[in-house]
């Protein structure tokens, strides 16, 4: 009885989903090593940090919104209208700092907007966030309906930099990026006022309010982080293809949403770990890869195994949250 006790002391139950979605992480990635050569090799696991290094920063943004009990179905679209102004300003012979600083801006700026929306007129987010996808898409297509490749020499160098560790594994800048942004949200979630906020909101804001925390300022500044990361992610995407496109992005918010609530983030709120986040985009980075190795299966079949891991994490949750009660 005491073993079973103490046990349960050193293994909290809400950290079930994280150990689950690791799980779920080191299976995938034995099976390619087990079934493919050269799958284990330090490179392919790089690679899906390099690959998916864009996911990591919406993940993180996305997390935050979450965890109030919040949506945000913009990000793609927000991701996709920071490509085509980063492409713009920079072919029309802005500094790249300037054109960074602009992009990074106006995702934050369109953040605060819905997160003011959403809060002040009581709107669902998922309503107002759904009306900030058109928004930014239809933006998009006002800068140029055709694809814009970015041809700033200097931004195209620091697309085309690697870092080499030990054993001749490569690293893009976009990697160290998108870690850094892990680091500072980890710093602000669990060592901030701010991100204590964060969790009371969606844990139940009247408690919260009544504990007197800045709820208000909570609930409008995870769309801003939403934003904000949005926008870096968009930056860091168009590294990787070296182009801003109306279409680009196109569904990465379920790819997202899906990366988040397989990381353990509970859809009502109050619940969750940015860690879990990032280890749920490497889930579906492993999957992906698996799929490309294979050579023989659809693309699609990614998509097919995502909503099936989505499902199961879902069900998790539910008994998880039923056995809490």
């Amino acid at each position: 009885m005491s073993t079973l006790t103490l046990s349960s002391a050193r293994f909290p139950r809400r950290f079930l989903p994280v150990v689950a979605t690791f799980a779920v992480f080191v299976v995938t990635f034995g099976a390619g090593s087990i079934r493919y050569e050269n799958f284990a090799s330090g490179q392919v696991a790089a690679n899906l940090f390099v690959d998916n290094s864009f996911l990591i920063v919406l993940a993180v943004g996305m997390t935050f919104v979450i965890l109030t009990g919040g949506i945000d179905l913009s990000v793609g679209a927000v991701a996709a209208l920071s490509t085509m102004i980063a492409a713009s300003t920079l072919n029309a012979g802005w500094p790249p700092l300037l054109s960074v600083i602009t992009v990074l801006a106006s995702g934050a700026t369109l953040g605060l907007l819905m997160g003011l929306v959403i809060h002040h007129f009581e709107v669902q987010p998922f309503i107002v966030t759904l009306a900030g996808m058109f928004l930014a898409r239809g933006l998009c297509f006002l800068i140029s309906v055709e694809s814009v490749s970015i041809t700033e020499p200097a931004f195209r160098e620091f697309a085309g930099g690697a870092i080499t560790l030990p054993g001749d594994i490569t690293l893009t800048y976009s990697v160290v990026i998108a870690l850094a942004v892990v680091l500072a949200a980890l710093y602000v979630l669990h060592l901030t006022r701010f991100g204590r906020t964060v969790y009371a909101v969606g844990g139940s804001e009247s408690s919260a309010r009544l504990m007197g925390l800045a709820t208000s300022r909570a609930k409008v500044g995870v769309y801003v982080v939403s934003g904000f990361c949005s926008a870096l992610g968009g930056l860091l995407f168009s590294l990787y293809m070296l182009s801003g496109y109306g279409l680009h992005a196109v569904g990465m918010e379920l790819d997202v949403i899906a990366a988040v609530v397989i990381g353990g983030t509970l859809l009502a709120g109050g619940t969750g770990y940015l860690v879990g986040s990032v280890v749920g985009v490497l889930v579906l980075g492993t999957v992906q890869s698996l799929i490309s190795f294979e050579g023989t299966l659809s693309s699609w079949w990614t998509k097919i195994v995502i909503g099936a891991l989505l499902l199961a994490f879902i069900v998790l949750q539910r008994l998880i949250v039923r056995r809490q009660a």
